[in-house]
């Protein structure tokens, strides 16, 4: 993998830490949970020729010190944060931009609200659970996860987060599959990780799945939008809310190898097709 170049970007409340590799056209991943820029060493060398790729922390997370560390998070302060990397990095040209998980959120949210600045978006399992019309079902879950955090504190809180997501795994046309282990490189990346979890759950989790989308922005700017599941997460939550959406704007939903986190289990092939995508 070749070595980036690093760089650090002031934005309001917050400074980010984000890398650069490749030439060509920018390429600006978004990450989700609490991977950071690291969550996509493993794709980058398959974009790299192609593209100028730049991978960040969120702001919270990893190198990306926040000015308060109480602050309320926003989808739109998250998706402006990208907007003014994509200014630094591609002043004056649309982009491309993929996102995933949360960061696929603030994707969506950029796309409707600063179509100008993308010229294609790729999503992979934005979990929009208020697209779905059981969505009350899933506000009572993060009430519960939030309350478990209080009482009882961040591990029986994520376990119970996991399970709500999974709930529905393996219905469908296809049979449950078992998460593959991680490679050593990303497992030791994983367990850098776990200090961010607390800042997740409290602050990124709810206001992220509390997420409305603009649906009918987005069924105008639908020609520049690719919506992505995981080959091995069909009926978790956030294929789910994937595949209603891709349903309800009349777009193919595509498949990436691997799960909800299939940039990290399965980078080379992802990388490719990630790759193959953007191009098409």
């Amino acid at each position: 993998m070749t070595e980036p170049v690093v760089g650090s970007l002031r934005v309001d409340g917050a400074t980010l830490h984000y890398e650069v590799r490749g030439q060509g056209p920018l390429l600006l991943l978004i990450p989700g949970g609490t991977g950071g820029a690291a969550a996509f060493d493993g794709v980058v060398d398959a974009l790299a020729a192609d593209y100028t790729v730049a991978a960040y922390d969120p702001r919270g997370m990893g190198s990306s010190a926040l000015d308060d560390a109480g602050a309320e998070q926003r989808v739109s302060e998250h998706a402006d944060d990208a907007l003014r990397l994509l200014e630094r990095l591609s002043p004056g040209e649309p982009a491309r931009v993929f996102g995933a998980s949360s960061g696929a959120i603030a994707a969506l949210h950029l796309l409707t609200t600063r179509p100008e600045r993308v010229e294609r978006v790729v999503v992979h399992e934005p979990p929009v659970v208020e697209v779905l019309p059981d969505a009350a079902e899933h506000r009572a879950l993060l009430a519960r996860v939030r309350d478990t955090l209080r009482t009882r504190g961040l591990m029986p809180a994520m376990a119970l987060f996991a399970d709500g997501l999974k709930e529905g795994a393996g219905r469908g046309d296809a049979e449950p599959k078992a998460a593959p282990a991680l490679p050593p490189q990303a497992a030791a990346r994983a367990a850098r990780t776990m200090a961010d979890l607390p800042y997740f759950v409290e602050r990124i989790v709810p206001a992220f799945m509390a997420y409305a989308p603009d649906v009918h922005r987005l069924e105008a700017l639908k020609d520049r939008l690719v919506l992505v599941g995981g080959e091995d997460s069909r009926g978790e939550l956030p294929y789910r809310t994937v595949a209603f959406l891709a349903e309800r704007l009349g777009l193919d939903l595509r498949h990436f190898p691997g799960g909800h986190t299939g940039s990290t289990t399965h980078p080379a092939e992802f990388g490719e097709l990630l790759r193959k995508t953007l191009r098409a």
